[in-house]
């Protein structure tokens, strides 16, 4: 299998133009917590500020699903059940991968290691150039990027690529989108005029396609 280049594979599955839609949602999903919590007492106990995080989950999951309802943002989306019955999470279907969304409290680190990331993580192993899974060669499933960005406080948020180790933390990671531009402009060349890492590329997505065809998926 060709080696695909985590940050050239990223681009052509989320392209960069559509970045800006990421801290712009969150500071709204944030804010609208913020409000939320503000104007009802009970949620401003002891009890309820320790999972603030949550409204601020739900708030951003709100807020990607209406961006990708009005086409905003050009992906399908789906519902997907967490390994234990506690609920379940918003998976944003890319052409050839996906994207989960979770906060965490240091950028650098990935997310804790539940069932549902261990085996998006685990599919990224025969795709990166990684020594640890040489003998890898096959299609286990669809890539899985993450979308983290920061817990209470909105001071991060990085589209990522977490290594199949979790101890590893990131194959590749974006720089913050917090401070990027309102609208990204334009620059260099896209993915599809780049030679080897386009031809690595495609040939990654219809190893996925084929997968998809085999699993029914």
């Amino acid at each position: 299998m060709s080696v695909v280049d985590p940050e050239g594979f990223l681009e052509d599955q989320f392209p960069k133009k559509y970045w800006h839609h990421i801290p712009t949602t969150l500071r709204t999903a944030y804010a609208a917590a913020a409000e939320l919590i503000a104007s009802d007492p009970i949620l401003q106990i002891e009890s309820a500020i320790a999972n603030r995080g949550r409204f601020i989950s739900w708030a951003t999951d709100f807020g990607f699903k209406r961006l990708l309802e009005t086409h905003q943002l050009p992906f399908e989306f789906r519902w997907r059940p967490f390994s234990k019955p506690t609920g379940s999470y918003l998976e944003i279907r890319l052409s050839h991968s996906v994207v989960s969304i979770s906060q965490i409290s240091d950028p650098t680190k990935q997310p804790r290691n539940v069932r549902f990331r261990e085996n998006g993580r685990l599919n990224n192993e025969p795709f990166f150039d990684l020594p640890e899974f040489a003998d890898e060669h096959t299609v286990k499933g669809e890539p899985h990027f993450l979308l983290v960005h920061g817990y209470q406080e909105l001071t991060f948020a990085h589209l990522a690529l977490p290594h199949p180790l979790h101890n590893r933390n990131y194959r590749f990671r974006t720089t913050n989108l917090m401070s990027i531009p309102h609208e990204l402009p334009s620059t260099g060349p896209a993915i599809e005029d780049t030679d080897v890492d386009f031809n690595a590329t495609q040939l990654l997505k219809e190893d996925i396609e084929r997968w998809r065809k085999d699993n029914g998926k």
